[in-house]
């Protein structure tokens, strides 16, 4: 190490140690300042020197070498005062070129060592491949040295290297049925090779039947590949070679993106069923299931639709499970004729514009024995004369009853022997069970053997069903020996009024009627619908037990739909049939859900909104069939985080406005989302009071808002470097009723109209008074004699004002281009322009000083012309000239003096 001369210098009454200079001159002439800088620090300490031991020199660390590597070590002589070395030094003063790569640690109290930072990569290829370091130190009585270092850049061979996101792994996605060949370029580069000149070996670690590599870093595909048949993701690994034989290696993730390719297939194998008739409905009867190779793991996202359209059954295109949707009755319509019904079911993978398939599913209506031997007729009255003779026919029921069955022996019936009080040996069927019913006794009304009350006999027959389960309907036969029939069968009451609550199930009793015939003997009396009763998809709402007149549903009533049913009960004896009328009072209960409008909206709102606010003036209309509007009450459910949203009102009204409730704070954290999704309750409760409300019952309607913040205006999002994206939100400033400024804008207007109708007001006021002021004065005096008139003669009052005004300037006027002259100090005015002005006659002022001007008629009119000017205006000036003239004070009218007016004999005109 070869240090630089010392100097002994002296400042004041310290003794400084020498300072070093560099003996070879070897840092660049910008240094040198520092240098001689550091010199004269040195010669101003005195003493013997501080010195740098192992500086200068050269030494060597190697390319992308880690933190902390030793780059070179050196030691420090301490001052004959063996004043350590200030804590912080030795330190890099400077570097060429400028540098963060290296720093000095401390390994003792003299011994130090120059090791690398981390902060700059050191790369042989693209960075500095020398350094020149100054090495700075000073002990604590301030004796300095400085020393130079060089440290070169040794180049090391690097493996190949994969740009960017390469180097990690990259997703490539090919689709399913593509046909076989380019897919993905690699490309790789070689820190060695600044230029790139020297080509990379590329090639696939684990070879794949379905793809292979060329030797420039080309992937292709060799097979079609089918998503289906389990080629979802291939993983390989792609390496690649220097001339060197260094390696790199990275991973490639070939992705198989599924398509719509393949038509669902129906695995269900059964196609024709075997169903009994009068299934109840809803009753599933057939479970068709398909899959969709494309999506195997999900069948649930095929749709199931029946094709030709069926009044009988419905699918449910979820699951694919075919219910029966109305009754089925083998006897009846077309089915008599043919059990046979056929459905085309149709699958869809999507619901429009996918894969389908279809199937034909055959259902073979089976017959049961549901439907009994019945007649038309199942009371009948006959009448007998009370000698009729044995063997007399008295009725022939097959012509009344019949099975409606479709099929034997479910169809066939037969009767059975007549019994009933008194008919013992009276009546019989001949031949047996043949429905013909004759008279074998004696019917004689005088007998007093017959002990048939009122001489009137009870026969009930049985027509029953041959096969199982003999189902049998009763036959009513009344033989009266007397015909008389003296009174009507009537009811208890002229009309009945009953009330069902509509969620009250079939078979619920809703009232009963009652009639009777006061006629003895005593009938019995069947009850039926004659009329009314039916609903919108029923027949029948009601039915009525025919015995004992009890009135009940059939099926469950909907208040919504028909509130009121009218009904015509009829009453039938072996005599009489009487109606009355029955209405039946749906009561309204509460099950129907709030419907509100709209059901779902998207709404976009600033982060700014003023709280209180109805968000896009949106609002929420609802009705509900079975509640009044001021039932309804309003809430927010999952969604409204931090409770930004309201409604107003959120109770008692059928119209709501959505409201901010809250500011947003997206600055201070308390927010972190801008997409809301709310999900709002309607509830029709609100009148009902808390004890009540949690026994009655109650519906809930739901809405979904979604809802987007939008941040502040203009904000511009830069993405990666490349490819460059920005990304600008604007904010739309839109116009509400409610805003605060509505009112403002419209309270400022109206002021400012307020104002200029006063001020037009006020002008008019002003030149009304003008212009009435100096109207003409006549003077009708007349001169009277005796005898008459004689020569009147007119006078004309002259008016002649003294001015002294001198016109020292002139300009044009802004408004109508007129040229006109003015007082420069007392801002009087005149037109310039004689010729439109000038006067018929002029009269000489007997001041010699202003004309004064005589007009002919009754009165004085108005003055005119520029020469009776009085505040420098004329008649043709502005009246805003006149006003200006007015405020200075220089257009002041000028003193009049009232001696001035005389009377005098107009003067005919030269023109006249």
């Amino acid at each position: 190490m070869a240090s630089g001369p010392t100097f002994e210098c002296k400042a004041g009454p310290w003794s400084w140690p020498t300072c070093w200079a560099d003996a070879h001159r070897q840092e660049p002439s910008s240094m040198q300042p520092v240098v001689i800088l550091l010199a004269l620090l040195g010669a101003i300490s005195g003493g013997e020197a501080l010195q740098l031991i192992h500086l200068p020199a050269t030494s060597n660390v190697a390319e992308n070498s880690p933190p902390g590597t030793s780059v070179h070590t050196f030691s420090v002589k301490l001052s004959a005062s063996q004043s350590p070395v200030t804590p912080g030094f030795p330190l890099i003063l400077n570097s060429s070129p400028l540098t963060d790569a290296f720093r000095v640690n401390r390994l003792s109290d003299t011994d130090f060592e120059v090791v690398t930072t981390g902060k700059e990569q050191l790369d042989f290829e693209t960075g500095p491949n020398v350094f020149d370091l100054q090495i700075y130190v000073k002990d604590e009585v301030g004796v300095i040295d400085l020393q130079y270092l060089m440290v070169q850049v040794a180049d090391v061979n690097e493996p190949p290297q994969f740009p960017g996101k390469l180097a990690e792994g990259l997703d490539l996605y090919i689709v399913e049925g593509a046909k076989p060949g380019f897919i993905y370029q690699v490309e790789a580069f070689d820190p060695e090779d600044t230029r790139r000149n020297v080509p990379l070996s590329y090639f696939l670690i684990s070879p794949s039947k379905s793809f292979r590599m060329s030797a420039n870093g080309t992937l292709f595909s060799t097979t079609e590949l089918d998503f289906e048949a389990g080629h979802s993701s291939f993983h390989l690994i792609v390496e690649v070679k220097d001339s060197s034989g260094l390696k790199a290696s990275t991973a490639l993730q070939v992705n198989v993106v599924n398509i719509n390719d393949e038509i669902p297939r129906f695995t269900s194998p059964t196609r024709v069923y075997r169903i009994p008739e009068e299934l109840s409905v809803g009753t599933i009867v057939a479970n068709v299931t398909a899959e969709d190779p494309d999506d195997k793991a999900v069948p649930s996202h095929l749709l199931y639709s029946i094709s030709m359209a069926s009044s009988y059954f419905m699918i449910n295109q979820r699951t694919g499970t075919i219910q029966v949707a109305q009754r089925i009755d083998r006897d009846a319509g077309e089915l008599r004729q043919k059990a046979t019904i056929s459905l085309e079911v149709l699958v869809r993978d999507r619901p429009a514009g996918g894969q389908e398939n279809r199937a034909l599913i055959t259902f073979l209506v089976e017959d049961i024995n549901d439907n009994p031997a019945t007649c038309t007729k199942l009371t009948f009255s006959v009448l007998v004369p009370e000698r009729a003779a044995n063997g007399t026919l008295l009725l022939d029921l097959n012509p009344f009853c019949f099975d409606e069955d479709g099929e034997a022996p479910n169809n066939k019936f037969n009767f059975s022997t007549p019994s009933g009080v008194g008919s013992s040996g009276r009546f019989s069927q001949e031949p047996a069970g043949s429905g013909k019913i004759v008279l074998t006794g004696d019917l004689d009304y005088e007998n007093p053997s017959n002990l048939a009350a009122g001489n009137e006999y009870t026969v009930m027959i049985q027509v029953q069903d041959i096969a199982p389960p003999y189902y049998k309907n009763d036959i009513y036969l009344y033989i009266v020996t007397r015909p008389e029939n003296e009174f009507p069968l009537v009811f208890d009451k002229p009309f009945y009024i009953f009330n069902v609550s509509e969620n009250r199930p079939a078979m619920t009793r809703v009232g009963q009627v009652h009639a009777a015939d006061p006629d003895f003997p005593k009938s019995s009396i069947m009850y039926s619908i004659s009329s009314g009763g039916a609903g919108l998809q029923y027949p029948n709402v009601f039915w009525i037990n025919p015995k004992t007149g009890e009135l009940q549903l059939v099926t469950k009533a909907d208040h919504e739909t028909v509130p009121v049913y009218t009904l015509r009960i009829q009453a039938t004896n072996s005599e009489d049939t009487s109606l009355v009328t029955v209405t039946v009072n749906i009561l309204d209960e509460n099950d129907e859900k709030p419907v509100c409008i709209p059901n779902s909206y998207v709404l976009a709102i600033p982060e700014d909104l003023q709280v209180g606010t109805n968000i896009q003036n949106f609002k929420l209309t609802c009705t509900d069939l079975d509640s009044s509007p001021r039932s309804f009450r309003y809430s927010i459910g999952p969604g409204n985080i931090n409770g930004h949203f309201t409604f107003s009102p959120d109770a008692g009204s059928n119209v709501t406005r959505l409201l901010l409730a809250s500011r947003f704070d997206y600055a201070g954290g308390l927010d972190k989302t801008r997409d809301y999704r709310l999900l709002v309750y309607i509830t029709d409760d609100n009148l009902l009071s808390g004890r009540k409300r949690a026994g009655a019952l109650i519906e809930t309607g739901t809405v979904t808002l979604s809802i987007k913040v939008i941040p502040q205006p203009t904000t511009m999002v830069t993405t990666t470097p490349w490819p460059r994206v920005t990304y600008q939100i604007l904010k739309k400033n839109i116009y509400s009723s409610s805003a605060w400024y509505v009112p403002f804008v419209i309270t400022l207007g109206s002021i400012l109209l307020l104002g200029l109708l006063v001020s037009l007001v006020v002008l008019l006021a002003k030149a009304i008074l003008r212009h009435c002021f100096w109207k003409t004065r006549v003077d009708k005096k007349l001169l009277a004699k005796k005898g008459g008139m004689k020569n009147p003669k007119r006078e004309v009052v002259v008016e002649t004002v003294q001015m002294s005004t001198v016109f020292d300037g002139e300009a044009t006027d802004p408004v109508t281009g007129k040229i006109y002259e003015f007082n420069s100090k007392t801002g009087a005015r005149k037109w310039k322009d004689l010729l439109t002005q000038m006067p018929r006659w002029r009269e000489p002022s007997p001041w010699g000083a202003a004309p004064h001007r005589v007009v002919d008629g009754e009165g004085l009119g108005p003055r005119r012309g520029p020469e009776q000017e009085i505040d420098g205006l004329s008649d043709n000036a502005p009246a805003a000239d006149a006003g200006l003239a007015s405020q200075n004070g220089a257009g002041k009218p000028k003193h009049r003096n009232p001696a001035l007016m005389s009377r005098v004999s107009p003067r005919p005109h030269p023109g006249n």
